[in-house]
């Protein structure tokens, strides 16, 4: 599979945001605000979703033994387990069943085709089933009416729950009249549900097998969970003498009493419903007789079975049929891949797809790949697709973070997304200029990176070199000639602005003011005046990338600001967090990077001493994917003695410092607050919110995702609509506020982009000037 050139990727994305885009928002967004909701009234919600990982965990490792079991007892039950490799093997297995069928009892109905009704099931978009059926002659018709529209539009799933998501209702209604040609055209949603409802019914009733898909498979009981807003599944089931059951073999759970929390949570994760509308379990052969609809009316007796076949031995479970087509098709190699065995524990929900603002924007055709969507997608497509069908979208994850908060099974998907995104780096071929900056980057990778993501995953480097050189190099940078080259070799969209670098860092800044000594005069005045809190800390500042070279008045006023609460600080020059290196897939670059800034922040904090960052995304860092690039007990320490600015700020005042020592309002004085995607991921919103509360402001929070700029997402020219689409959103929240605050370095640039005026870090808010003892 070729991929799309920048060029084409853009194109490509334009197009879906004109006319997918607008459908797709308003559906999953409203689903994410729902999940929101009723998790928050969920009590229990934390503990819920430890219990369903703990089972997949659990599940996953004892895999090859559950198959076993689940062979055993459908067998016992009388029914038929079938393992297939691959979707070759598992469309050529379900095909003959349908053939057998056929022959054994004739077609059902009126015509002389073989038919199949089918439920929603990814499992069998996976395999491409309908397109083998219908090459064999069997006739398949999709009964979830989400599914159906998609059928008779010979259109592809958007959504992994809700398929038909970007198509709108007036579209749909006229496909179904320019189709179907009504007596009356149909309008209404309403119209549109009683015809499907009274279409698909027919064809349940006539069909020759049923296949289902499966939410889960209890092993122990052979039971199949069906879980579903509309009953289809469960007709597509019961209602034909045959059944499939196709799932993949990370389906399984061991025993009955493991279903309950799947069952509690999945639709609160999908759609945040308090429970779905059906849940359906069955251990077929189910005793549930198929009905005689020529003769409705027939009562059922106790045991399952009508009264005139109980009494003429006619259609009982016993003469049903059922086939449990268990499918690998690159499984049990995730299942051995230690970065994507996670993957496995997915459970198929489409919460990581609603909460992802990217996701809301273009959807599953432009955030996906052959079969699976959203952020979880790149895992999915990577194992039982290939790498390459997982490269064409990878890069739509930003890393931001919000999909960890949703995953009811919590699943690390941005680090799924970044593992794949540094082997396809590494699976690229060598360009033949790459002898030319062999040795001279400062990274660890091989030839055949992208320059781009080279370029943005050097960015400290970058920085350096900028700075020394500025304002030559802003004004240079921002040549036409210039910007056009950037665009066509480093991808760097000629629309964006590009950061204007200080000539005077941050780290330059504080040395030239007296260091460390002059620093700790200024905190031990501040605290004779009875401002500090009651300890005594020191803080060492870490200058990230763009607060050092950048932004260097936000770094100026943490200083102040810890200064004024009595705390002396400390601003070394310290090595990048990797931070940067790790958004481009450059994973072995990170690495090194973490162990470099752990091993240069040891010594401080053996000192005693509180590491406190500003930019978000470089303390997610630390606190998240350093457990996977440190040993565990150098992540704990760092983590444990790490900090964000207005978090830290937070604790001195809960310790008796006085908030009057920082810039306070007027005590209802209204300020618009947007905080960082990966700072709310990690809990550190609401420390933000109280120090402005304290400080005499009233913070009003944007409830939008992510601000759409992502770091270096937002300047790549295949992604810059998308990176506006999504700021667009965020901006119209907050442009009637006076006063607007942003945590993170991206989130204020994308802002003051949008809003065209400054967009200051919280804490540039709270210090004061600088005060002299």
């Amino acid at each position: 599979m070729a991929q799309r050139t920048r060029s084409q990727q853009a194109d490509r994305i334009r197009h879906l945001l004109e006319t997918e885009g607008e459908a797709i928002h308003t559906h999953a967004s409203a689903s994410n605000a729902r999940r929101y909701e009723t998790y928050g009234a969920t009590d229990d919600i934390e503990a819920l979703r430890t219990e369903a990982r703990s089972i997949k965990e659990d599940a996953i490792d004892r895999l090859p033994d559950l198959i076993e079991t689940v062979r055993k007892a459908v067998e016992e039950n009388g029914g038929t387990v079938y393992v297939a490799d691959d979707a070759a093997d598992a469309n050529a297995y379900v095909s003959e069943v349908v053939r057998n069928e056929t022959e054994e009892n004739g077609v059902a109905g009126d015509g002389d085709i073989p038919s199949v009704v089918k439920s929603k099931s990814m499992t069998t978009e996976e395999i491409d089933l309908n397109d083998a059926l219908a090459a064999e002659g069997i006739d398949v018709t999709e009964t979830d009416l989400g599914e159906w529209v998609l059928q008779v539009a010979d259109d592809t799933p958007s959504h992994i729950v809700g398929p038909a998501m970007h198509l709108s209702r007036p579209e749909i209604a006229e496909l179904f009249n320019e189709r179907f040609d009504p007596d009356e055209p149909f309008e209404t949603a309403e119209e549109l549900t009683r015809f499907a409802r009274n279409h698909l019914g027919e064809r349940i009733r006539a069909a020759d097998v049923g296949i289902t898909g499966a939410n889960f498979v209890v092993a122990d009981s052979g039971t199949i969970t069906l879980v579903t807003n509309e009953g289809n599944a469960r007709k597509c089931a019961v209602t034909p003498d045959t059944h499939v059951a196709i799932a993949g073999v990370e389906k399984l759970i061991p025993t009955l009493s493991d279903l309950e929390p799947f069952v509690d949570i999945i639709a609160k994760s999908a759609t945040g419903q308090p429970i779905s509308q059906y849940v359906t379990m069955l251990s077929p052969p189910t005793d549930s007789p198929t009905i005689d609809f020529d003769d409705p009316d027939e009562p059922i007796t106790g045991d399952g079975e009508s009264a005139e076949a109980a009494s003429a031995g006619g259609n009982a479970a016993g003469d049903r049929d059922f086939h449990l087509v268990l499918l690998d098709n690159g499984r049990t190699d995730m299942r051995e891949d230690d970065q994507l065995r996670e993957t496995l524990y997915c459970i198929r929900c489409g919460a990581c797809s609603n909460s992802c603002a990217n996701f809301q924007s273009v959807g599953g055709h432009g955030f996906g790949g052959e079969t699976y969507s959203g952020g979880i997608a790149t895992g999915w497509e990577a194992g039982v697709h290939g790498q390459e069908s997982a490269a064409e979208f990878n890069d739509l994850c930003t890393g931001c973070t919000r999909c960890v908060d949703a995953c009811p099974v919590k699943i690390d998907i941005p680090w799924i997304n970044t593992v794949v995104r540094d082997r396809v780096n590494r699976s690229g071929e060598p360009e033949a200029y790459d002898f030319l900056v062999d040795g001279l980057t400062p990274d660890t990778e091989e030839g055949g990176l992208d320059p781009g993501k080279r370029f943005f995953g050097n960015i400290g480097t970058v920085a350096k070199v900028a700075s020394a050189t500025a304002p030559v190099s802003s004004w240079l940078a921002d040549v036409g000639p210039v910007r056009g080259l950037l665009e066509r070799t480093l991808g760097i969209d000629r629309r964006r602005d590009l950061p204007a670098f200080k000539r005077e860092s941050l780290v330059d800044w504080f040395e030239e003011r007296g260091g460390f000594a002059a620093s700790s005069r200024r905190a031990e005045w501040a605290a004779s005046r009875g401002t500090g809190a009651a300890l005594e800390r020191e803080v060492v500042l870490y200058p990230d990338v763009y607060t050092n070279y950048v932004d260097t008045e936000r770094g100026k006023a943490a200083v102040r600001a810890l200064e004024a609460l009595g705390v002396p600080v400390r601003v070394p020059d310290l090595p990048e967090s990797g931070r940067a290196a790790l958004s481009q897939g450059m994973i072995e670059t990170a690495d090194r990077r973490a162990s470099d800034l752990y091993a240069a922040l040891a010594e401080e904090i053996d000192a005693g001493r509180d590491v406190v960052v500003i930019e978000p995304s470089d303390l997610a860092a630390i606190h998240r994917e350093y457990e996977r690039l440190l040993p565990a007990d150098s992540f704990e320490r760092l983590r444990e003695n790490s900090y964000e600015i207005c978090e830290y700020v937070y604790g001195l005042l809960e310790n008796g410092a006085d908030p009057s020592a920082l810039s306070t309002g007027d005590g209802a004085e209204p300020v618009a607050y947007h905080s960082h995607c990966q700072q709310r991921t990690l809990d550190l919103e609401a420390p933000t919110v109280a120090v402005l509360e304290r400080c005499g402001y009233a913070p009003e929070t944007s409830d939008a995702e992510c601000c759409g700029m992502a770091g270096s997402f937002g300047y790549k020219r295949e992604f810059y609509d998308l990176s506006i689409d999504v700021g667009e959103r965020l901006a119209g929240q907050v442009e009637g506020a006076d006063t607007v605050v942003a945590s993170g370095t991206s989130c204020g640039d994308q802002l003051e982009t949008l809003l065209e005026r400054d967009v200051p870090h919280p804490i540039e808010l709270l210090a004061p000037g600088d005060q002299r003892p």
